[in-house]
């Protein structure tokens, strides 16, 4: 007998927007049981994850309720404050561990403000 394939997915998963986008990335996040990226701003994310001050404006002019988070390789004198000034409401580290990534983006999607002490 043939079963239909099991979704493991929170039955509410958290949707992640990449800009730009990032496969590698995308393939990270999306084995976490309660993410799911989504590839085009109308699907209403959550939290996006941008590598580009000016598109947190972008994306937050299009829906404001959408969670910003800056990625950034290393830290840049006054970054953390350029991306919180510009909306964002955090700034994290594009390489570190996935876990401690994901754990950024559900946080950042109750509100909280996040802030890699690598990058404060």
């Amino acid at each position: 007998m043939d079963e239909m394939p099991v979704d493991h997915r929170a039955a509410r998963a958290l949707r992640v927007l990449l800009e730009p986008p990032n496969p590698a990335l995308a393939l990270q996040l999306g084995l976490q049981p309660d993410i799911e990226v989504v590839r085009d701003p109308m699907a209403r994310p959550a939290v996006a994850l941008v590598e580009d001050l000016a598109a947190v404006t972008a994306l937050l002019a299009d829906d404001p309720e959408c969670r910003v988070l800056v990625l950034t390789g290393s830290a840049h004198p006054g970054l953390a404050e350029a991306a919180l000034a510009a909306g964002a409401v955090g700034l994290v580290l594009r390489d570190g561990p996935i876990g401690d990534l994901a754990d950024c983006v559900r946080r950042a999607s109750t509100g909280e403000t996040v802030v890699d002490p690598a990058l404060g």
